[in-house]
């Protein structure tokens, strides 16, 4: 019974020592010191200092590089297949509202507004007629009507065409 509780004495002390060894080299490759930079890891970031160092000189010289502009991207237009209902807003009057001279046409406003109907889509075109009063150098038109998704129709840039019976994907 003596050699037994020796045995078990010495494999739990061997158990103990690779448990702390273990628990030293984790430290070791996981821990802070691991994280310090090497050689040729440090001149990575060498590099990048010059560079903002170059550019932070040019910036207190007044030669700052121009900024690239970022493309943004437009909505796509609705495709011309679709049918198309045009809804005309004009002003009540075509004097102006200041002094009462006519007014002068001088453009529209266009906005188009996807539509669904059960199998069918339809656009309606909003043109709003712009008119200008030249002495009053003024500018009117006839108050948007609101739309039923403030900010335009979400539905715009993801149309499918359907074949009839099929049910909409957007």
């Amino acid at each position: 019974m003596a050699q037994v509780r020796a045995l078990l004495a010495e494999k739990d002390f061997k158990i103990t020592a690779l448990t702390h060894e273990l628990a030293y080299y984790k430290r070791v490759y996981f821990g802070k010191a691991s994280e310090a930079l090497v050689g040729e890891q440090r001149l990575l970031f060498d590099e990048t200092v010059d560079m903002d160092l170059a550019a932070i000189d040019e910036e207190l010289e007044g030669h700052a590089p121009a900024k690239r502009q970022r493309n943004r991207a437009s909505r796509q237009p609705l495709p011309a297949e679709l049918g198309r209902i045009e809804h005309r807003h004009e002003p009540e009057s075509c004097q102006c509202g200041r002094c009462g001279v006519d007014l002068v046409k001088i453009g529209e406003d266009v906005r188009e507004q996807l539509d669904a109907e059960p199998a069918r889509f339809l656009v309606h075109r909003h043109i709003r007629p712009l008119y200008a009063c030249r002495p009053c150098e003024t500018v009117t038109a006839v108050p948007i009507p609101p739309a039923v998704v403030d900010g335009g129709p979400a539905l715009r840039r993801r149309v499918v065409l359907l074949r009839q019976g099929d049910r909409p994907r957007f």
